[in-house]
């Protein structure tokens, strides 16, 4: 059976560094309050007016590309995870296969919107397409800038002090020998969407859903009366809202479970990992899966310290960075996890 493995890894963030204290300029907040519930000490925020979430995007593909041994125009697929991107529509594939000038070949472009379990969403699917033979090089991309939509105010800073800005990129292919993806696992569960979500603007005519039934349908003389409201304003509709105890205790339940499941589907458990690449959501998240699993801390990878939650480009830019650091080896076998808005949540298993 064919398998597919990553052929190459890149990444990027801006240069632009702020740190727990510049935030505290911003908003009530410290150093302190943020390291505490977050481990987040700094992240990058892209410029604006010069940097999107397709140009982030590239500049990792561009490393990607380089380290697969290929060219741009040798690329047959994409697929972009991202929950910012640079317009409400069309989505960032398209954007990225014009930025690479390989617009001739007329390429697919997928656009991926599972928020932070983004990349492993759109990982799981390349990996099918490469095992049916339909594609040989598949560019996977997350990349955020979530720097234009947060509040930068005391209301926001539950949610604002712990994002920031980066892509990652791999190029999938097929493997030539037996390493590769070993198994993936999606999962999903609607039941409490609206605990991290961005309700509005939306197609739910204007109104938060907490005003009205769960799919925030307003009277019916009012629907689709108008698509942003003074009130969606006012009371900050318009940026994301988390309610982080109901994330943190559904995360440090289904993270450990989807990582047991897929590794024992080919036969692993935990302790056979050489590297745990979970999504970079928060560090304490990270630290309690890690201590249910039983792993020492060389067989788990985190750098949300520097970066914070860039969500769709964390794990890509994690495995970058392990990479480069000499913690990804051939033969090596990883782990790959994700939980997000949704909620939903994945694993890939693969032998570097």
């Amino acid at each position: 059976m064919i398998k597919s493995r990553i052929a190459g890894v890149g990444h990027y963030v801006p240069e632009n560094v702020y740190t727990n204290d510049d935030l505290a300029k911003l908003m009530d907040t410290s150093d302190e309050w943020i390291k505490e519930r977050t481990g987040i000490k700094e992240r990058r925020f892209a410029t604006k007016h010069k940097e999107t979430t397709t140009t982030l995007g590239y500049e990792a593909s561009k490393v990607a590309l380089e380290r697969a041994g290929i060219t741009a125009e040798d690329v047959d697929f994409i697929i972009f995870a991202t929950l910012s991107p640079d317009y409400y529509f069309p989505g960032c594939g398209v954007l990225l296969q014009r930025a690479l000038g390989i617009t001739k070949s007329e390429i697919g472009a997928l656009d991926v919107r599972t928020q932070c379990t983004g990349f492993i969403y759109a990982l799981s699917v390349a990996d099918q397409f490469i095992k049916s033979g339909m594609y040989k090089n598949i560019l996977v991309v997350g990349a955020e800038m979530h720097s234009s939509g947060l509040e930068f105010a005391t209301r926001g800073r539950g949610v604002s002090v712990i994002f920031g800005d980066g892509a990652g990129a791999v190029v999938l292919q097929p493997s030539e020998g037996d390493n590769g993806i070993e198994n993936s696992e999606l999962h999903s569960d609607g039941t409490n969407a609206e605990v991290l979500s961005l309700s509005s603007p939306g197609s739910h005519g204007g109104f938060h859903s907490d005003d009205k039934d769960q799919f925030g349908f307003p009277p019916e003389d009012e629907l689709g009366e108008i698509f942003i409201t003074d009130k969606m304003v006012k009371d900050g509709h318009l940026y994301p809202h988390m309610d982080g105890k109901v994330v943190f205790k559904k995360a440090v339940v289904k993270f450990p479970e989807v990582i047991v499941s897929s590794l024992a589907k080919i036969g692993k458990t935990p302790a056979d990992l050489s590297l745990l690449i979970p999504h970079q959501a928060n560090l304490r998240i990270s630290q309690f899966v890690q201590k249910i699993l039983k792993l020492d801390d060389s067989q788990v990878f985190n750098n949300i310290q520097k970066y914070g939650n860039t969500t769709a480009a964390s794990i890509p830019i994690a495995l970058s960075e392990a990479w480069e650091q000499g913690k990804v080896k051939p033969n090596d076998l990883i782990c790959l996890a994700a939980f997000g808005s949704g909620f939903t949540w994945g694993s890939v298993v693969l032998t570097w």
